[in-house]
């Protein structure tokens, strides 16, 4: 005699038999599943199968989801999913907007630990961007000097106070500071100082423009070659705040 019999329960992504697996069952016998570690239950679908008259298994499909982490939610900034999902082993990168900073970890981790999901990190969260005080420089000022406190993008314009002496001081460097990151402005501050370069002389060439008594920061001098000269080098050359000529000083060199 030829008995029906179900073998191979179906297997499943996200649920596990529970109980002893037999060999075989029979029709009418009943099988019923269990979420993975990691998954929970999705109502109306069905966590049970049994075994039809024919041999073959009821219609089972999966029944469980894998579990997610709670959305970050980051105030004065943006969450990120590279996976579209949240799930454990997903990760969430974040960003501020601009004009914030970052207080955290970038990129935090939904971990599995026994049966339930959290965080790798403490979600981070987005603070106002301010600077303190921009340096004091020596012969010069900023403006909003009374001010202790600056926002984001905000900017402070340097100046040199008047000479005791016969020459004027220079602003060496950037005039202009802005506040770009916490506590943090987009450059050194500038220098005021006296700043004089020698007259410059070129061998076998003339200063064909910018001839003056005193050359003072940024004073440009422009030269060319006597005849049967050619000139190596830049010709055009400024005061530098170094008390130097910039670019190096040209040279003029005897035609072949």
């Amino acid at each position: 005699l030829f008995l029906v019999r179900c073998i191979d329960p179906p297997v499943l992504d996200s649920m596990k038999l529970k109980g002893v697996i037999k060999r075989h069952y029979y029709p009418g016998d009943r099988i019923d599943y269990e979420c993975y570690r990691g998954y929970f239950y999705v109502w109306p679908y069905l966590l049970s199968a049994t075994c039809e008259p024919n041999g073959s298994w009821s219609r089972i499909e999966e029944a469980c989801l894998r579990k997610s982490c709670p959305d970050p939610q980051v105030k004065h900034g943006k969450v990120v999913a590279p996976n579209d999902t949240f799930e454990w082993e997903s990760e969430a990168h974040i960003s501020c907007d601009e004009g914030y900073f970052l207080r955290g970890k970038p990129i935090i981790i939904c971990n599995l630990i026994g049966e339930n999901v959290s965080w790798s990190d403490t979600i981070p969260h987005c603070e106002k961007i301010y600077c303190g005080q921009p340096p004091k420089i020596k012969h010069g000022k900023h403006t909003n000097s009374y001010r202790n406190i600056f926002e984001y993008n905000e900017l402070v314009t340097y100046s040199c106070d008047p000479s005791n002496g016969p020459d004027e001081y220079s602003l060496v460097g950037q005039n202009k500071l802005i506040c770009i990151e916490p506590n943090k402005w987009s450059s050194d501050p500038p220098l005021c100082k006296v700043v004089k370069c020698q007259r410059p002389f070129l061998e076998h060439g003339i200063m064909v423009s910018g001839s003056r008594d005193k050359f003072s920061y940024q004073s440009v001098v422009v030269f060319e070659c006597l005849q049967g000269f050619y000139l190596n080098g830049s010709n055009l050359v400024f005061c530098g705040g170094n008390d130097t000529w910039e670019p190096e000083m040209p040279t003029c060199i005897k035609g072949t």
